[in-house]
């Protein structure tokens, strides 16, 4: 008797239930400590002759055959569901309804049933009824614009969800559900590349979405963490092509500067490099000024250089999940086709464009064949590609981490700056500079536990 007053006590009621047991069946619950009342805290009433909505709420432990119990009580009253959610944390079941109970249906005994099933399932219950205006207003919000706030980590704490609530909050937008898209977190410390995901996904108009997203920069560089801010259309989940760049992107190294060392030139061709990478100069100009350093480097060099190549973190679960998934992935590179072609068979890149490096005699002359690859080609050849693949700009990812990429990551439908410097982390839609390149499986919704 005390654990059904206790599982009562959670429970409100909405306007008819009275009925459904009467009055002496009431004072016996009365007894065991039910006090009924509806939302505004009044005794309850026996209402009669119109629909009612009301809205169910079940915790408590997970279990088999939760939804399916409840679900078959609705449905031996015929009654429709109008919305349904369920989420489980710790093995701890929250699930959620809203019905329509008809107007030829007996809403107390609906309700009576689901009472009681829910407490020999030791199960807390709460109804909540709904008017017609609240519910009309709930249909009209299905107009605002939706969106995807995701949070990257080593490892996520309070501060970090905090923080990003609060930014959501003040943009005035409705946070509809949250999902842990990164495996269970051990307790025993946070291992070198461990990973950590949540998304969030959120309801309102954005007046400014620009200001939105630099607020969630600011905040991401400030934590030290990754926040990605995206609309929630239809081509989030279309996306077919993904290029990347090649040097500092898909490997960790910008293999002009591993043969400037090589060729005893390392020092004047990393500071031509880096001084490109930040914008300070032509990226054309400098290439060939770079490379004419090399002039006289034995072919040799190349392909050790090749095989000690290191691929990038993630990379490799990157690709190998974008191909069984049907994408079509390229390398968009500044760097040399030589290496872009190893790194095709490495890890099976469709398409592969990079400066061709001209070699005589088994020597560097200095020089590269065609047109050279710069910011504004890669954008050109993204657009080629996605025509070929016959897909929208939308439908495409593009990845890199200098400002020559920017044209490219301009253009697609996401382009994400990746482990960037600043100029190019500012100028990007997307950023990711904590995790490892699969951490983009994370923007397109994709959850470890599909991928492992």
């Amino acid at each position: 008797r005390g654990a059904l007053g206790a599982a009562l006590a959670f429970t409100i009621i909405p306007s008819g239930i009275r009925s459904f047991i009467g009055n002496a069946s009431i004072s016996r619950l009365a007894a065991l400590g039910w006090n009924p009342v509806n939302r505004y805290n009044t005794p309850i009433t026996v209402g009669g002759g119109v629909n009612e909505i009301i809205l169910i709420n079940i915790a408590g432990d997970d279990r088999p055959g939760v939804t399916s119990s409840i679900t078959g009580i609705l449905a031996d009253h015929g009654v429709n569901i109008l919305d349904i959610g369920q989420a489980v944390i710790h093995d701890n079941l929250a699930l959620g309804l809203l019905v329509e109970v008809p107007a030829s249906a007996e809403a107390a005994s609906i309700l009576k049933d689901i009472l009681f099933r829910t407490h020999e399932m030791q199960m807390q219950v709460r109804f909540l009824p709904v008017s017609p205006e609240s519910y009309n207003q709930w249909v009209t919000g299905q107009g605002k614009q939706r969106h995807i706030v995701t949070l990257l980590a080593r490892k996520i704490t309070g501060r970090h969800i905090a923080s990003v609530t609060d930014i959501v909050s003040r943009y005035e937008l409705n946070i509809d559900r949250i999902d842990r898209l990164s495996g269970r977190v051990p307790l025993e410390g946070v291992a070198q590349q461990s990973k950590a995901c949540v998304e969030l996904s959120v309801r309102g108009n954005l007046v400014d979405a620009s200001d939105f997203r630099r607020e969630l920069l600011h905040l991401a560089s400030e934590l030290d963490i990754d926040i990605a801010y995206q609309e929630d259309n239809m081509f989030r989940r279309t996306r077919r092509l993904v290029a990347f760049d090649m040097d500092s992107t898909l490997i960790e190294a910008e293999v002009i500067d591993e043969l400037a060392k090589a060729a005893g030139v390392g020092d004047q061709v990393a500071e031509i490099t880096e001084r490109a990478m930040r914008g300070e100069i032509d990226f054309t100009e400098s290439f060939k000024a770079r490379v004419a350093l090399l002039k006289g480097l034995d072919e040799s060099v190349l392909e050790g250089i090749a095989a000690s190549l290191k691929i990038t973190e993630g990379a490799e679960k990157l690709v190998s999940t974008l191909k069984q998934l049907g994408y079509k992935t390229a390398i968009l590179s500044g760097g040399f086709s030589y290496f872009g072609q190893y790194l095709q068979q490495k890890l099976g890149i469709d398409y592969v464009y990079a400066n061709e490096l001209v070699i005589r005699d088994g020597r560097v002359t200095g020089e590269v064949e065609g047109i050279v690859v710069d910011g504004q080609r890669k954008a050109e050849l993204l657009r080629d590609i996605a025509q070929r693949e016959g897909l929208n700009l939308e439908q495409v990812i593009a990845v890199g981490d200098g400002a020559n990429d920017l044209p490219m990551l301009s253009i697609a439908g996401l382009g994400i700056a990746f482990r960037a410097k600043p100029i190019v982390r500012e100028n990007a839609k997307q950023s990711i500079s904590t995790l490892g390149l699969d951490g983009i499986l994370y923007l397109l919704g994709i959850s470890d536990r599909h991928t492992n």
